[in-house]
Protein backbone atom coordinates (compact mmCIF):
# COMPACT_ATOMS: atom_id res chain seq x y z
CA UNK A 1 0.00 0.00 0.00
CA UNK A 2 1.10 3.26 -1.11
CA UNK A 3 1.73 6.17 2.02
CA UNK A 4 -0.76 8.70 2.14
CA UNK A 5 0.45 12.11 1.71
CA UNK A 6 2.54 14.21 4.73
CA UNK A 7 -0.18 15.52 7.13
CA UNK A 8 1.74 18.89 5.51
CA UNK A 9 1.46 18.20 1.77
CA UNK A 10 4.41 16.48 0.04
CA UNK A 11 5.86 19.90 -1.28
CA UNK A 12 4.77 22.15 1.44
CA UNK A 13 7.37 21.79 4.30
CA UNK A 14 7.14 21.68 7.95
CA UNK A 15 8.40 24.98 8.23
CA UNK A 16 7.37 28.67 7.70
CA UNK A 17 9.56 32.07 7.04
CA UNK A 18 8.38 32.70 10.81
CA UNK A 19 9.71 29.18 11.86
CA UNK A 20 12.55 29.06 9.45
CA UNK A 21 15.87 28.65 11.76
CA UNK A 22 18.63 30.98 10.37
CA UNK A 23 22.08 29.47 9.90
CA UNK A 24 23.25 32.67 8.83
CA UNK A 25 22.63 34.26 12.48
CA UNK A 26 23.32 31.09 14.70
CA UNK A 27 25.86 29.23 12.97
CA UNK A 28 29.39 30.64 13.38
CA UNK A 29 31.88 31.82 10.45
CA UNK A 30 33.79 29.29 8.75
CA UNK A 31 37.37 29.50 9.46
CA UNK A 32 39.27 32.26 8.22
CA UNK A 33 42.40 31.09 6.40
CA UNK A 34 45.82 30.62 8.15
CA UNK A 35 44.17 30.37 11.36
CA UNK A 36 44.53 27.13 13.32
CA UNK A 37 40.71 25.53 12.59
CA UNK A 38 41.83 26.10 8.99
CA UNK A 39 45.26 24.07 10.04
CA UNK A 40 42.92 21.58 11.53
CA UNK A 41 40.31 21.52 7.99
CA UNK A 42 43.45 21.55 5.63
CA UNK A 43 45.08 18.36 7.71
CA UNK A 44 41.84 16.49 7.92
CA UNK A 45 41.84 17.04 4.00
CA UNK A 46 45.41 15.80 3.20
CA UNK A 47 44.94 12.64 5.73
CA UNK A 48 42.00 11.39 4.51
CA UNK A 49 42.99 11.41 0.95
CA UNK A 50 44.83 8.20 1.88
CA UNK A 51 41.78 6.54 1.73
CA UNK A 52 40.41 6.53 -1.55
CA UNK A 53 40.15 2.82 -3.14
CA UNK A 54 39.58 1.44 0.66
CA UNK A 55 36.28 0.15 1.80
CA UNK A 56 35.78 3.90 3.63
CA UNK A 57 36.33 5.46 0.11
CA UNK A 58 33.33 3.23 -1.35
CA UNK A 59 31.27 3.93 1.94
CA UNK A 60 31.85 7.70 1.59
CA UNK A 61 30.89 7.58 -2.14
CA UNK A 62 27.75 5.40 -1.03
CA UNK A 63 26.98 8.16 1.21
CA UNK A 64 27.09 10.80 -1.49
CA UNK A 65 23.81 9.14 -2.62
CA UNK A 66 20.65 11.58 -1.16
CA UNK A 67 17.70 9.50 -3.35
CA UNK A 68 15.63 8.24 -1.21
CA UNK A 69 16.03 4.48 -1.21
CA UNK A 70 19.77 5.39 -0.74
CA UNK A 71 19.15 7.37 2.49
CA UNK A 72 16.78 4.36 3.87
CA UNK A 73 19.34 2.18 3.58
CA UNK A 74 22.35 3.74 4.50
CA UNK A 75 20.47 3.54 8.67
CA UNK A 76 19.17 0.05 7.96
CA UNK A 77 21.67 -1.26 9.35
CA UNK A 78 22.20 1.24 12.22
CA UNK A 79 18.17 0.90 12.51
CA UNK A 80 18.47 -3.29 12.79
CA UNK A 81 15.56 -3.46 9.56
CA UNK A 82 15.42 -3.04 6.21
CA UNK A 83 14.20 0.20 5.47
CA UNK A 84 12.99 1.51 1.87
CA UNK A 85 10.44 3.72 0.11
CA UNK A 86 8.30 0.40 -0.48
CA UNK A 87 8.91 -1.33 2.90
CA UNK A 88 8.91 1.65 5.43
CA UNK A 89 6.82 4.13 2.78
CA UNK A 90 5.32 6.68 6.01
CA UNK A 91 8.79 7.05 6.59
CA UNK A 92 10.35 7.54 3.35
CA UNK A 93 7.42 10.37 2.85
CA UNK A 94 8.87 12.13 6.35
CA UNK A 95 11.97 12.41 5.36
CA UNK A 96 11.43 13.84 2.26
CA UNK A 97 9.35 16.59 3.66
CA UNK A 98 12.02 16.82 6.11
CA UNK A 99 14.67 17.68 3.37
CA UNK A 100 12.38 20.28 2.18
CA UNK A 101 11.95 21.63 4.81
CA UNK A 102 15.37 22.31 5.83
CA UNK A 103 16.59 23.56 2.10
CA UNK A 104 16.08 27.31 2.43
CA UNK A 105 17.74 27.72 5.32
CA UNK A 106 20.95 25.34 3.65
CA UNK A 107 20.80 27.16 0.49
CA UNK A 108 20.74 30.33 2.18
CA UNK A 109 23.54 29.77 4.52
CA UNK A 110 25.62 28.43 1.41
CA UNK A 111 24.76 31.49 -0.41
CA UNK A 112 25.91 33.57 2.54
CA UNK A 113 29.68 32.35 2.92
CA UNK A 114 29.71 30.69 -0.70
CA UNK A 115 32.92 29.07 0.97
CA UNK A 116 35.40 27.17 -1.47
CA UNK A 117 35.54 23.57 -1.32
CA UNK A 118 38.92 21.97 -0.43
CA UNK A 119 39.49 20.39 -3.69
CA UNK A 120 38.77 23.39 -5.53
CA UNK A 121 42.39 24.60 -7.26
CA UNK A 122 44.15 21.27 -6.72
CA UNK A 123 44.25 17.86 -8.77
CA UNK A 124 43.14 16.14 -5.32
CA UNK A 125 40.78 12.88 -5.86
CA UNK A 126 36.79 13.25 -4.96
CA UNK A 127 34.37 10.29 -4.38
CA UNK A 128 32.46 11.52 -6.98
CA UNK A 129 34.84 12.78 -9.62
CA UNK A 130 31.58 13.22 -12.00
CA UNK A 131 30.18 15.94 -9.82
CA UNK A 132 33.65 17.95 -9.45
CA UNK A 133 32.49 20.54 -11.62
CA UNK A 134 29.05 21.31 -10.03
CA UNK A 135 30.34 21.35 -6.24
CA UNK A 136 32.97 24.00 -7.39
CA UNK A 137 30.72 25.96 -7.80
CA UNK A 138 28.47 25.47 -4.96
CA UNK A 139 29.27 26.47 -1.12
CA UNK A 140 31.03 24.66 1.15
CA UNK A 141 29.69 25.97 4.44
CA UNK A 142 27.57 24.41 6.04
CA UNK A 143 27.38 20.53 4.59
CA UNK A 144 23.86 20.05 3.26
CA UNK A 145 24.47 16.32 3.16
CA UNK A 146 25.63 15.90 6.71
CA UNK A 147 22.19 18.62 7.57
CA UNK A 148 19.97 15.88 6.26
CA UNK A 149 22.02 13.03 7.49
CA UNK A 150 22.23 14.41 10.94
CA UNK A 151 18.17 15.38 10.39
CA UNK A 152 17.66 11.67 10.05
CA UNK A 153 19.76 10.30 12.48
CA UNK A 154 17.84 12.72 15.34
CA UNK A 155 14.40 11.53 14.12
CA UNK A 156 15.26 8.16 13.65
CA UNK A 157 16.73 7.47 17.11
CA UNK A 158 13.18 9.06 18.32
CA UNK A 159 11.50 6.62 16.59
CA UNK A 160 13.68 3.70 17.71
CA UNK A 161 14.93 4.85 21.20
CA UNK A 162 16.28 1.29 21.66
CA UNK A 163 18.19 1.49 18.38
CA UNK A 164 19.62 5.46 19.50
CA UNK A 165 22.94 4.80 20.17
CA UNK A 166 23.56 2.95 16.49
CA UNK A 167 21.82 5.20 14.80
CA UNK A 168 23.24 8.57 16.06
CA UNK A 169 27.15 6.64 15.03
CA UNK A 170 25.69 5.95 11.33
CA UNK A 171 25.07 9.74 11.37
CA UNK A 172 27.94 11.08 12.45
CA UNK A 173 29.73 8.65 10.11
CA UNK A 174 27.64 10.04 7.38
CA UNK A 175 28.84 13.33 7.91
CA UNK A 176 32.34 11.91 8.63
CA UNK A 177 31.72 10.77 4.62
CA UNK A 178 31.84 14.55 3.44
CA UNK A 179 35.69 14.32 4.66
CA UNK A 180 36.21 11.31 3.55
CA UNK A 181 34.96 11.82 -0.06
CA UNK A 182 36.83 15.40 0.04
CA UNK A 183 34.22 17.21 -1.01
CA UNK A 184 33.73 19.27 2.36
CA UNK A 185 36.21 20.43 5.12
CA UNK A 186 35.90 18.96 8.81
CA UNK A 187 34.19 22.40 10.19
CA UNK A 188 31.70 22.45 7.28
CA UNK A 189 30.45 18.90 8.57
CA UNK A 190 30.30 20.18 11.83
CA UNK A 191 28.41 23.20 10.93
CA UNK A 192 26.07 20.31 9.30
CA UNK A 193 25.54 18.47 12.62
CA UNK A 194 24.56 21.84 13.80
CA UNK A 195 22.16 22.57 11.38
CA UNK A 196 20.45 19.40 11.11
CA UNK A 197 19.74 19.79 15.34
CA UNK A 198 18.11 23.38 14.79
CA UNK A 199 16.11 21.84 11.99
CA UNK A 200 14.60 19.44 13.59
CA UNK A 201 14.12 21.23 16.87
CA UNK A 202 12.09 23.72 14.61
CA UNK A 203 9.78 21.09 13.29
CA UNK A 204 9.15 19.70 16.50
CA UNK A 205 6.72 23.10 16.71
CA UNK A 206 5.08 22.24 13.56
CA UNK A 207 1.86 19.77 14.36
CA UNK A 208 2.15 18.08 11.31
CA UNK A 209 5.90 17.09 11.53
CA UNK A 210 4.35 15.38 15.27
CA UNK A 211 1.54 13.68 13.07
CA UNK A 212 3.90 12.08 10.37
CA UNK A 213 5.93 11.05 13.39
CA UNK A 214 3.32 9.03 15.04
CA UNK A 215 2.26 7.05 11.38
CA UNK A 216 6.29 6.96 10.95
CA UNK A 217 6.55 5.26 14.50
CA UNK A 218 3.64 3.12 13.97
CA UNK A 219 4.78 1.86 10.48
CA UNK A 220 8.18 0.79 11.98
CA UNK A 221 7.11 -0.84 14.78
CA UNK A 222 5.23 -2.97 12.50
CA UNK A 223 8.05 -3.56 10.23
CA UNK A 224 10.36 -4.61 12.71
CA UNK A 225 7.82 -7.57 13.71
CA UNK A 226 7.15 -8.53 10.41
CA UNK A 227 10.92 -8.25 8.83
CA UNK A 228 14.51 -9.78 9.08
CA UNK A 229 17.14 -7.47 10.05
CA UNK A 230 19.47 -6.06 7.31
CA UNK A 231 22.32 -8.82 6.43
CA UNK A 232 24.28 -6.53 4.28
CA UNK A 233 28.02 -6.44 4.00
CA UNK A 234 27.68 -2.75 4.20
CA UNK A 235 27.36 -3.60 8.02
CA UNK A 236 30.10 -4.57 8.86
CA UNK A 237 31.89 -2.03 6.88
CA UNK A 238 29.60 1.14 8.85
CA UNK A 239 30.48 -0.43 12.14
CA UNK A 240 34.43 -0.47 10.89
CA UNK A 241 33.95 3.26 9.81
CA UNK A 242 32.63 4.38 13.52
CA UNK A 243 35.59 2.73 15.08
CA UNK A 244 37.91 4.43 12.95
CA UNK A 245 37.20 8.06 12.42
CA UNK A 246 39.30 10.36 10.09
CA UNK A 247 39.11 13.20 13.03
Amino acid sequence: MAAEPPANGPDGGYLTPDTQPDGTQYLPPPPRPGTARQHTDDRAFTTTRTLKGTPRWALATSDADLHEDALLHAFSCAAGQSLSTTATPHLAALIHTMDVSEAPDMRKSKAYWHRPRPFVGNGQPICTESDRTHLATSGAYPSGHTMLGWSIALVLAELLPDRATPILQRGRVFGESRIVCGVHWESDVQAGYMVGAAEIAAMHGSPAFRADMERARSELAAHRHDAAGPQDPACAIESDAARHSPL
